[in-house]
């Protein structure tokens, strides 16, 4: 699957293995450009830049991420909370649901991984912006958002709550933030930099929202807008009271693995979604699911953001996807696989962060499965893809009676 902000390279009717290493590298370069320009207009808001692979290129939201793998003890039972047994729920499981605060609408869980669940979050004032852009469309969001603020439109948002298990996410790692007091619960905010680049000054635009939900146990609502006033951190606030656990369901994706090399384990998932913040970013494009493998584990302990919002933290993986053809960049290809392979070194040198991938289309081509490494060191290659992406069976994406829970469908 590719999104439309994806590289190009093995796009359009030609045959895609026409495309020399010089057009991916050329390709590459152009989403490059289409992501800066969707940073410089407002934050994060419009940002949907995925490479070939399907890897989030997101620069790091906050400081350095503490990579110690101390992962909280299972069922592990904390005094004072008489919902932890809900928050530490086995992963790959919601234990939320969608609920209002005010202007702002939290939806339904969509993502989840070994850490925490995410949900969009939606604005009555707001423009929410989980919808893949085409290319024309990234180039000119500066010009629009500018255009809809002078003429008394709504401003972009996007805004999404995640909720971690106990132990996973840590306050005090949050650059820059100040704690606070909201409802009883210990809470934090911050603004974030501009480009989410560490070494780039604040933008009012950017803001972090968490708060304590139980005993060790924190909730961030993250929040990119085209208006540096709203949401505030008081409307950001104001989603405290409403959380609130409920009874822990898996998340179940359309399809079970058969292979999975040595050594990689899943980490995240999309339910009616890609994985991670991918699925998140794209809400609404309608796609059925997917997961993210890594090798090694990645730490349970320590986080101040998705796994995902920093660039780099996924070395050695591979993501897979099942969208509609719609989704996708490719004219579709009945019954066909396709796989390809990209020269490392010259992608490597470009900057870009672009692995080997297989696409296999549905027999009437309106569904593709795609299994993709996560970028350039990948060590994944052409050939074992193919050999996870003919190992997968799909279910019927239009009977979710039929999908499994994704703590068992990801396991062969």
């Amino acid at each position: 699957m590719q999104l439309r902000d994806l590289v190009d390279a093995v796009t359009g009717d030609e045959p895609p293995m026409t495309r020399t290493a010089d057009d991916i590298i050329a390709a590459g370069r152009r989403a490059q450009r289409r992501r800066r320009a969707g940073f410089a207009s407002a934050g994060a808001a419009g940002l949907v830049a995925v490479a070939v692979t399907g890897a989030f290129l997101l620069p790091a939201l906050v400081g350095e991420r503490d990579t110690r793998a101390t992962p909280t003890p299972a069922g592990a039972a904390r005094p004072g909370s008489g919902d932890a047994g809900r928050p530490d729920a086995t992963p790959f499981a919601f234990t939320f649901k969608g609920y209002d605060a005010g202007t702002l609408h939290v939806q339904d869980p969509i993502a989840t991984s070994t850490g925490y669940q995410i949900a969009s979050v939606y604005s009555d004032n707001h423009t929410s912006n989980d919808k893949p852009q085409t290319a024309e469309e990234a180039e000119a969001q500066g010009n629009v958002a500018e255009r809809r603020k002078k003429a008394g439109g709504k401003p972009l948002l996007w805004a999404y709550l995640t909720v971690y298990r106990p132990g996973v996410f840590d306050p005090a790692g949050v650059k820059g933030g100040t704690n606070v007091t909201v409802a009883g619960h210990r809470a934090l905010r911050a603004t974030l930099p501009v480009d989410l680049d560490p070494s780039k000054p604040v933008d009012e635009r950017n803001k972090l929202f968490a708060w304590e939900y139980a005993d060790n146990a924190w909730a961030a609502v993250t929040s990119f807008s085209g208006d540096a006033a709203t949401p505030s951190f008081e409307d950001l606030g104001g989603l405290v009271d409403g959380l609130k656990p409920s009874t822990p369901t898996p998340a179940r994706v359309p399809f079970t693995v058969g292979y999975v090399p040595d050594g990689y384990v899943p980490f995240q998932t999309g339910t009616h979604a890609m994985p991670g913040l991918v699925g998140v970013a794209t809400a609404r494009e309608g796609d059925y699911g997917g997961a993210t493998y890594t090798r090694p584990a990645l730490p349970t302990a320590g986080l101040t953001a998705p796994y995902d919002a920093t660039e780099g933290v996924i070395t050695d993986g591979f993501h897979i996807f099942l969208t509609p053809s719609t989704s996708a960049n490719q004219s579709p290809e009945p019954g066909a696989t396709r796989c390809y392979e990209v020269d490392r070194r010259r992608v490597r040198e470009a900057g870009l962060s672009i692995g080997d991938f297989c696409n296999i289309w549905s027999a009437d081509g309106k569904v593709v499965l795609q299994v993709s490494a996560t970028g350039s060191d990948n060590r994944l290659r052409r050939a074992e893809l193919e050999k996870i992406a003919k190992g997968i069976t799909v279910a019927d994406v239009d009977d979710e009676s039929t999908w499994t829970a994704a703590a068992d469908a990801l396991r062969p």
